[in-house]
C-alpha cells in the first residue's frame, strides 16, 4: 500500500535512506531534514512495514523532483520503487506540474519509466540550492534523468 508519510513514519525514511547512502548510493538525509520535508513523503507498506520511501519537492510552478528513493535492502526486486514513483508522477500531474527530475545514481530504472538522461546544466539554477551542501557538489557523479508529464 503506497500512502502519504506520517510523523511515526520519519525515522523508518531515515534509516531506509541511509543505508543505501552509506553504501554510495545516494545522498545522506538527516532526521530534521526528513521532517521538514515530511509532507512530501510517499511510502510503501508491507504487511505493517514501511519498506520504501520517495518524495516529491515542487522547485517551481511546472518542475518537482523526485527525491529519497529508497527501498528496503529485502524488498528489492518487488516493485516497490516502481509503485512509488508511479504514485509520485501520478501526484506530479495532479498538482499540474509538467516536467519531474530526479537525480540519481540508478539511470536504467528511470528510463523504464519514461525518463530521459538530460545535462545538469540544463536544469534550473534554483535545483542547485540542495547541491552546494553536498560533500560531492564538486565532483558530482549523479545522473540527471528528466520526465515531461504534459
Amino acid at each position: 500500500m503506497i500512502r502519504s508519510a506520517r510523523m511515526p513514519d520519519a525515522e523508518v525514511i531515515c534509516e531506509l535512506v541511509n543505508y543505501w547512502a552509506e553504501r554510495g548510493r545516494m545522498l545522506h538525509r538527516s532526521l530534521e531534514s526528513v521532517y521538514e520535508s515530511l509532507r512530501d513523503f510517499l511510502v510503501c507498506q508491507r504487511d505493517g512495514r514501511v519498506v520504501g520511501c520517495a518524495a516529491l519537492s515542487i522547485y517551481w510552478k511546472d518542475l518537482g523532483e523526485l527525491r529519497s528513493l529508497a527501498v528496503a535492502a529485502d524488498y528489492a526486486g518487488r516493485h516497490v520503487g516502481q509503485e512509488l514513483l508511479l504514485q509520485a508522477i501520478e501526484q506530479a500531474r495532479t498538482l499540474g506540474l509538467a516536467r519531474i527530475f530526479a537525480l540519481t545514481y540508478e539511470p536504467k530504472f528511470f528510463q523504464k519509466l519514461g525518463f530521459r538522461p538530460v545535462d545538469k546544466a540544463d536544469l534550473p539554477s534554483k535545483v542547485w540550492r540542495d547541491c552546494i551542501r553536498c560533500p560531492r557538489a564538486d565532483a558530482c557523479d549523479e545522473v540527471a534523468m528528466l520526465l515531461e508529464l504534459s
